[in-house]
């Protein structure tokens, strides 16, 4: 799934090329993806001007003076910059389609959503999707302390309430096995037990994280490629994710895995107490 690198090099790519753009057309191929898509959408985005691409965790925000238009890209979804001709694939669901181009699309398991959130409700951060998200890991309010606040007397581990994005957004699988090797910190360990100069060093370790995994152009494990159809490449570089078996690129020790809600957990025994 596309977490919050992939989704912020798709953001940076559509600036570039669709921002400042006149709609000149709208076609939905499918009434509805993971919800339903608007039936009048292609009625609200007609004529309009996308002001702007932004980013809320893993959800684009695509505003226009009448509202936003909130993409995610579900499972394996892909939203990409084409030609105005170019030819369509199987799961090609929808296209926004501008004077010298088109936005389109592409979900092969229907798990993403194309939502309208109405400028005459609020600002986007008010829709019931993006509400009850965590903080911005590049915003000023996350920090080791706000890590530690809401972790008090907290039994779940650190990996997966980092993967719930209940403090935090966008710290997805993979960022959060390597944030937690570079903090030093078990993944099983309860939150509530982690002391506030070692989430100093997780909040570092997620920001560093996830910058490195943007200016490699995300991480391609299978299906994930940019607005330009370019793959990434910060799996290349991972210290324990996918590497099971494999020698900690620090300590030499084995690099084991556990499972912690369905979801595979890399670490070192070594280098994380």
């Amino acid at each position: 799934m596309p977490e919050l690198p992939e989704v912020e090099v798709v953001r940076a790519g559509l600036s570039g090329s669709a921002a400042g753009r006149r709609v000149q057309g709208v076609t939905v191929r499918v009434p509805a993806l993971r919800w339903p898509i608007p039936a009048d959408l292609p009625n609200m985005l007609a004529r309009r001007v996308l002001l702007q691409v932004g980013r809320r965790g893993k959800y684009l925000l695509l505003a226009f003076e009448n509202g936003w238009l909130i993409v995610h890209l579900g499972m394996s979804g892909t939203f990409s910059w084409k030609a105005v001709d170019a030819p369509l694939r199987a799961h090609d669901h929808f296209d926004l389609v501008f004077d010298r181009g088109l936005l389109r699309l592409n979900d092969p398991r229907r798990f993403g959503a194309l939502l309208w959130h109405p400028a005459s409700a609020g600002p986007p951060e008010t829709h019931p999707l993006l509400a009850s998200l965590g903080v911005e890991p590049f915003s000023s309010a996350f920090n080791g302390r706000l890590l530690f606040e809401a972790t008090r007397g907290r039994k779940l581990a650190i990996k997966s309430l980092l993967l719930s994005g209940s403090v935090v957004v966008g710290v997805g699988n993979i960022y959060a096995s390597e944030s937690l090797f570079r903090a030093g910190i078990r993944p099983s360990t309860a939150a509530g037990r982690i002391s506030h100069a070692r989430y100093d060093r997780l909040a570092d370790a997620i920001r560093a994280t996830l910058s490195e995994a943007i200016a490699a152009g995300g991480s391609t494990l299978r299906d994930f490629v940019s607005s330009e159809g370019q793959t990434g490449y910060f799996q290349l570089d991972c210290f324990v994710y996918d590497r099971a078996g494999d020698p900690c690129r620090v300590c030499a020790a084995p690099i084991r895995m556990l499972r912690q809600q369905q979801r595979a957990t890399y670490w070192c025994a070594h280098c994380q107490t």
